[in-house]
Order: structure tokens, then C-alpha cells, then sequence
């Protein structure tokens, strides 16, 4: 006799609704999500008043199930997820497996073979994807697991998926000043820690270090700042993420850079009141999907 494995909700860290969503017309918003080994995050913005009206957070998956399987038990019973109607739908995909290039090398078709020289890519379990940065000259490669893919597809068809960086590169992008000095910009999530370094609105490094434990976390950011000839006592970075004031991790980092600051939400943007109790340093990328068109 077989058995099925029924995959049940995760639990949710954070419902936050504003009462000027309006469920019964969704074509005046967008949703926006990010889904990886963190959990999902989902959160809705009002298309006229650029606005965040809603955001939800979900534990992080169980081990053994996918982020398919938890994003499809949640879409059983939940006000937002699965929808139709949305006026545009952003996935943000975080994992290791992506590449930048410059625009014009790009070609498509290419994706598989490009992504290879950095990822092991899986045909049988991967699908791949770009997307091109607008303003910024960069196309990004990445792989995401076919049954996410899948699933975005059928339940969004009009919708995009990017990576994670893309929203990070397109957020700091967006609040940089052309000219300003090099700076490192840190956005940590589960294990893993996204590096990105910008000259004014140039982005001259970026890439995904897997970490187990605070010194490893600053082993490569001061890695990376001396390949770029930047100095822990004198430049800034700047820190999005999950972590508190009173983290290891953040103990470590401030322990060894001494110009150190927690990063805004992006720019030219609102925020509903029911965000406050929010740190603004959290949901970076998730806010910064509305910048990805």
C-alpha cells in the first residue's frame, strides 16, 4: 500500500495587511516574491501610489521539501497567493547558480552554456532564465528548479522571474549617486551572503558566498574589499539582511569594519504604517522587485 506525503503550510512570521487593499480589485497592484532557502516572502504593492499595502513572510521549508511544495500547500488557503489579476507578478529567485554579462555579449539561446562556466547545471531538475538590467547594461543567467518554474509559470503567465542580485543590484542602483565612491554592499540571508560593490551606479563585483559561521561571513567581505583595494578602517558597507543589532554576526562585522551601517528600504517609495515594527534593513530585495520591470 503506498502512502502520499501530504506537504503542510508553513507557518507564517509575518501577515501584515493595510485596510486600503482592496481584494476585489487586484489589477491596481502588484505582487511581488521571494523564494529560496530563507522561506518565502511575498508582498503587494499599490500601482498608482507606489506602495506597500501588504507583506507576508514564511518559515523557512522543511527539510526534504521543496519550496514548490511549500509555496503550493500555502496557495491552497491564502488571500493572496495564486491569484489571478495581478497587474504584474516579480519572483525573485535566491540561489548560488546565476552569472552576469555585459548586454551586448548576450544572445539568446546562450543561457545554458554561459550559466555552465559557473554552475553545474541539472537539464533534468533546472530550467534557465535571464533578465536584462534596464538602464544598467547587464543581463543576468540563472538556473531555478524546475518545479518552481513551473508552477510561476502556470499560476503568472504574464509574470517574470529574476534572481535575487537583480533586485539587490537594481535597489542600490536606484540610491546610489553617479560619481559616489566605491562602496561594499552586504545583503545576508540563510547561510549564504550576497557581496556586491558599486562604483557610483557601476557595479564592478558581485556574487553569493556560502557561510556556516561568523568568521566565515567576514573572512569574505574583507576577501573582497582588499581584492578591490578597499580598507575595512576607512570605507563604507552597507548591511541588509537577516540579522539583529545584537547578532554574532553583526558583532564580527562591526568588530572588524569600522564604517558600518544598516541599509534604508529603497528610495521613492511608501510604506504602509503596518511596516513600522519592520527593520528597515529587512526585505530589501523584496521592495526592490518594483524597481525590475
Amino acid at each position: 500500500m503506498s502512502t502520499v506525503t501530504v506537504t503542510m503550510p508553513p507557518a507564517a512570521l509575518h501577515r501584515l495587511r493595510d485596510e486600503t487593499l482592496d481584494l476585489d480589485n487586484l489589477a491596481a497592484y502588484n505582487l511581488y516574491l521571494t523564494a529560496g532557502p530563507a522561506g518565502l516572502r511575498l508582498g503587494v504593492a499599490d500601482v498608482r501610489r507606489n506602495k506597500f499595502v501588504a507583506l507576508d513572510e514564511y518559515t523557512a521549508p522543511e527539510a526534504g521539501v521543496s519550496v514548490a511544495q511549500q509555496i503550493i500547500a500555502l496557495t491552497t488557503d491564502h488571500d493572496l497567493l495564486g491569484r489571478a489579476g495581478w497587474n504584474r507578478v516579480r519572483l525573485a529567485v535566491q540561489n548560488r547558480a546565476f552569472t552576469l554579462l555585459p548586454a551586448p555579449l548576450f544572445r539568446a539561446g546562450d543561457e545554458a552554456a554561459c550559466l555552465k562556466l559557473h554552475h553545474a547545471l541539472d537539464p533534468q531538475r533546472e530550467s534557465v532564465h535571464h533578465y536584462t538590467h534596464p538602464g544598467l547594461d547587464i543581463t543576468s543567467l540563472f538556473a531555478v528548479d524546475t518545479s518552481l518554474s513551473s508552477w510561476f509559470r502556470n499560476a503568472y503567465p504574464a509574470g517574470r522571474l529574476v534572481h535575487q542580485t537583480s533586485a539587490l543590484l537594481q535597489g542600490v542602483a536606484h540610491q546610489s549617486e553617479q560619481g559616489s565612491p566605491r562602496r561594499i554592499y552586504l545583503s545576508i540571508g540563510q547561510q549564504e551572503v550576497t557581496l556586491l560593490a558599486m562604483n557610483g551606479k557601476q557595479p564592478e563585483f558581485c556574487n553569493v558566498f556560502p557561510f556556516s559561521t561568523p568568521e566565515d561571513l567576514i573572512y569574505y567581505t574583507i576577501l573582497v574589499m582588499q581584492e578591490l583595494q578597499l580598507n575595512p578602517d576607512q570605507d563604507m558597507v552597507m548591511v541588509w539582511g537577516d540579522l539583529m543589532h545584537d547578532s554574532e554576526l553583526f558583532t564580527i562585522l562591526r568588530k572588524y569594519i569600522r564604517n558600518l551601517r544598516f541599509g534604508n528600504r529603497p528610495f521613492d517609495l511608501s510604506y504602509s504604517y503596518r511596516l513600522n515594527d519592520l527593520f528597515e534593513y529587512r526585505y530589501f530585495e523584496l521592495y526592490a522587485l518594483h524597481l525590475c520591470e
